[in-house]
């Protein structure tokens, strides 16, 4: 058996085997259905497409289309030293089967959207993982076969609006909501703090901020919850802070199949609503920074093992990847390019230099932006968040004890949460980000307020380009039109039309994943934004989704 490269290895399930282990005889095979002869991966027990449950491995030819493709040069995968490419392709067989792959045999510089690819398997342990080749020349032509068009969207991007389910009754759980308070701890590079001393310093501010005491908490909601396993991606969830505070909710949710981020804030509006609670303290904690910093001196070692996810094997261990292949596609479809994110990057800069707790306040120009180093073609530095330590904490109160309050309530007018294309990675919308074009088309059926309405936007900016499809999926600009709409930076700068990430978003204050825009804007509609306030702000869009899943909310302003 051959030694394995190094390379993370997807562990064996009976579910799973037969696709792993395929290669070993050089055939590429995928879950058919015998009903409706549709091809369905990830594996599953049922046909999404026709309901069938008569599934069985099914030989395919093994030829697919290359329908994206990023050089990853930043990110270190035992087995894959970089650069190496990640690609995705979609097989003849079956255009709605992605699969996350390794381009192999070949120069990134002779890659090119729509090519003929084909499978080519390498061993690894008791593994055979499908790596794919651009096929020869078409024989006696000399010349590369013609390239393909992309495959068609399952819902094609301004479609997602005919799938908006319509409101169950016309009373909306957001109006028995309010936001009252707000909190945060100290943000920062390596910290080296404990994270539940963070979480806890953010929640007793913002407890104070909405003039309650813990005693008038009565529910507790995060995201993503206690994953069980260090990262620097929590505190440890509602276990963690209910220890430390004491606290003996009536109701509590935690956990990461929600709304994005946001979706810790969105069930506790629902839960006032309903009356399982009075008063939601809503708390998200980072402390990655320091993670980092602890893993290098040896002080903390990742877990190792098999993975279960279907990238990773590929090196795809970053939504960097993803996203990166999805913004290549995007500036295919639409003639986009790198400036187009820049002017993203640029902003958020600018917003940063008056924002004294944001991580990078010094300017940024175009030519620095674009002479930055790569993280993942065509992401460079500028394009990615900070890594930081921090917390910052909401509280949800029911809209009846606002009056109560020393601080003026924010008031929630609508969300959007809808799913309605496949909450995947690989298998999902092509040119934008997954699950931003459905919660965004559900958003506007749940208010009278539209997009001119809006005077500031929060949008999630774990990358520049998360920003550009929210901007668009929100209807701020048509799809595809965000390079224009942009006007190099003006039309999203504090002076211009809309507003955007004002704090300086992720890429410049700091990824405190989500919370910070809701911070944010709750701090612009109380007019308490100090020397980037922008004037007169009564109606603000957060969007707190960087992929899967993800979630918006129209907030506005009391009175």
């Amino acid at each position: 058996m051959p030694e394995s490269p190094g390379r993370p290895l997807p562990l064996l399930t009976p579910e799973n085997e037969f696709f792993w282990t395929s290669g070993a005889d050089g055939k590429l095979r995928i879950l058919g259905c015998e009903s409706c002869s549709a091809l369905i991966h990830p594996p599953q027990p049922v046909c999404r497409y026709c309901g069938g449950h008569g599934l069985s491995p099914t030989e395919v030819s093994g030829f697919a289309t290359l329908i994206g493709f990023t050089v990853s040069h930043r990110f270190s995968v035992p087995g894959l030293p970089s650069p190496y490419v990640v690609a995705q392709v979609a097989l003849e067989d079956d255009p709605r089967v992605r699969l996350t792959t390794n381009a192999v045999e070949c120069s990134p510089d002779e890659l090119m959207l729509g090519m003929r690819m084909e499978v080519v398997f390498t061993q690894a342990e008791d593994v055979w993982l499908p790596l794919f080749r651009p096929c020869p020349p078409p024989v006696g032509t000399g010349q590369p076969a013609a390239l393909a068009p992309l495959p068609a969207d399952e819902i094609a991007p301004g479609e997602h609006w005919r799938h908006v389910r319509p409101m169950v009754r016309p009373e909306k759980f957001e109006d028995r909501a309010a936001i009252t308070g707000i909190g945060a701890s100290p943000i920062g590079r390596r910290l080296m703090r404990a994270p539940v001393s963070l979480t806890v310093e953010a929640c007793e501010r913002a407890v104070a901020d909405a003039g309650l005491t813990m005693a008038d908490i009565d529910g507790l909601a995060t995201y993503p919850g206690g994953t069980g396993q260090v990262s620097g991606f929590t505190e440890g969830g509602v276990t963690a802070v209910e220890s430390a505070l004491g606290l003996r909710p009536t109701w509590y949710a935690g956990g990461m199949e929600t709304f994005g981020p946001g979706g810790a804030v969105i069930a506790a509006m629902i839960a006032v609503a309903a009356g399982a609670a009075r008063h939601v303290l809503c708390f998200r904690t980072v402390w990655e920074s320091t993670y980092g910093e602890l893993v290098r001196a040896g002080r903390i070692r990742p877990g190792g093992g098999r993975v279960t996810n279907w990238m990773h094997p590929f090196g795809a261990i970053s939504a960097a990847h993803t996203l990166a292949q999805t913004a290549q596609r995007y500036f295919h479809a639409y003639g986009a390019s790198r400036e187009t994110l820049g002017w993203i990057a640029l902003n958020q800069r600018a917003n940063a230099a008056l924002n004294p707790t944001a991580i990078y306040r010094e300017p940024l120009t175009m030519e620095e932006y674009l002479s930055a180093r790569t993280i993942t073609t065509p992401f460079g530095l500028y394009d990615c968040d900070v890594p930081c330590d921090g917390a910052i904490a909401v509280i949800v109160s029911a809209v009846d004890t606002i009056v109560d309050r020393p601080k003026p309530a924010v008031l929630v007018e609508a969300v959007g949460t809808q799913i309605t294309e496949r909450i995947s990675w690989d298998q999902d919308t092509l040119t934008h980000e997954p699950q931003v074009l459905g919660p965004a088309a559900h958003l506007w059926t749940r208010t009278s307020l539209r997009p001119d309405d809006v005077d500031i936007a929060e949008l999630y900016d774990g990358f520049s380009f998360n920003a550009v499809c929210w901007l668009e999926a929100l209807g701020f600009c048509g799809l595809g039109e965000a390079a224009g709409f942009l006007d190099g930076g003006k039309t999203i700068a504090r002076g211009g039309r809309l507003p955007l990430n004002t704090h300086g978003g992720q890429l410049s204050a700091g990824r405190t994943h989500g919370f910070g825009f809701l911070q944010e804007a709750i701090l612009q509609l109380r007019g308490e934004a100090g020397d980037r306030q922008v004037a007169d702000a009564k109606v603000a869009v957060v969007a707190t989704g960087g992929g899967t899943p993800g979630g918006a909310m129209l907030l506005r302003r009391a009175g």
